[in-house]
């Protein structure tokens, strides 16, 4: 085992993310992979390692059960199929856990859901709670009631949420290929070299990413690089590998040379993690020159002088999006005043605030403690 691999044999919390194309067939579930995948688990438990399973599978089980040759062509065909699937997935991994002494909890999330704080913070605590008791929480997007609009789009996003929800040390992405290779393989021609560690995400990194999902699932490389970048924020590692073999999950807990490992990266604090990556924001300011050089170069907070104007309606405590003068996403943060408020104090000096609008939340539009840097 090298030393760069010693971080999944060490991780103590761990996040795996199960794609459609490992647990289905032309959308008929497969048995014998719920099997494997109950076993390797409870093999991890059974070490003292937690574990949170992310699956996906639900859509298409439910497309198979209705008789259907695709996963649906709307949104209500997709949340009617997985009205129907999500019975049959749990039903399943309760009576193949069943057989290792293990118990399950279902947990269906949303993004609006965890778009506010304190439904964060309560996804967390519940999380942390079925851990805590012994458990195996099940974890999927709740796409009976999710619209385009509110989804993950893939529960590649979903699992590197779940690693900054419950501070895991490792996500691992068990899908339908090796790992990440130099470029996109193609049929009939020599498969490209596979990368073993990536250090960092580059453009070239995502470049080789390019490529499309699976019929039945909504992501594809590109989702799975996002979420190891995601992960790598929290401080965690990901493992990007194939599950078509037995056994593959124990062994990259053990730190077996298996997949691409992305490398976890300098810890994001929890809150901010969510604003930079879960978070929806409701509108934008734009920036000056000036203002966008002080969030990003001098650390500091968002005062009113600054903006050139506001897009979009907001309260206080909305996520927004701070834009530069060349049209640039340069932070999000948490506004301390309405879209309205803030389009009759943008350009003006902090000490007018209170003048203008006859009260005043401080002199920050968005406070250093409630904005995140996107580049950072």
């Amino acid at each position: 085992m090298s030393s760069e691999r010693e971080c999944q044999s060490e991780a103590r919390r761990i996040v795996i993310k199960v794609g459609s194309s490992t647990l289905t067939r032309d959308g008929k579930l497969r048995p014998r992979k719920f099997s494997e995948l109950a076993r390797s688990v409870s093999h991890l438990m059974d070490q003292g390692r937690e574990v949170v399973l992310v699956s996906s599978g639900a859509i298409a089980a439910g497309s198979h059960r209705l008789g259907w040759t695709n996963p649906g062509r709307s949104i209500p065909e997709k949340q009617a199929a997985a009205a129907v699937g999500q019975i049959r997935l749990i039903d399943i991994y309760q009576r193949r856990f069943a057989r290792h002494g293990k118990q399950i909890g279902q947990v269906l999330l949303t993004r609006d859901g965890l778009h506010d704080r304190e439904r964060f913070l309560n996804a967390r605590h519940t999380l942390l709670e079925l851990l805590r008791l012994g458990t195996v929480p099940i974890v999927n997007e709740n796409d009976t009631v999710s619209t385009e609009e509110i989804r993950f789009g893939d529960n590649d996003s979903l699992s590197a949420t779940i690693v900054n929800l419950i501070g895991a040390d490792l996500l691992i992405i068990v899908t339908d290929v090796d790992g990440l290779y130099t470029e996109p393989p193609t049929p009939g021609r020599r498969r490209p070299q596979m990368y073993e560690v990536v250090d960092q995400i580059t453009p070239e990194i995502e470049a080789a990413a390019a490529g499309p999902g699976s019929s039945y699932g909504r992501g594809g490389m590109v989702t799975k690089l996002e979420a190891a970048r995601m992960a790598a924020r929290s401080g965690a590692a990901t493992v990007l590998c194939n599950g078509r073999q037995a056994g593959t999950i124990e062994e990259v807990a053990e730190g077996a040379n298996v997949g691409t490992l992305f490398l976890p990266g300098e810890r994001m604090a929890s809150r901010k993690h969510w604003l930079a990556f879960t978070t929806h924001t409701k509108g934008n300011l734009i920036l000056d020159a000036g203002a966008a050089r002080a969030l990003t170069r001098q650390g500091g907070s968002l005062l009113p002088a600054g903006i050139v104007r506001v897009e979009g309606e907001f309260g206080v405590g909305d996520p927004v999006l701070c834009t530069g003068p060349n049209g640039k996403s340069l932070a999000r943060g948490l506004s301390a005043y309405s879209s309205g408020d803030i389009d009759r104090i943008r350009g003006i000096a902090a000490k007018e605030i209170g003048e203008v609008l006859g009260y005043s939340n401080g002199s920050e539009v968005i406070h250093r403690d409630d904005l995140v840097i996107l580049d950072e």
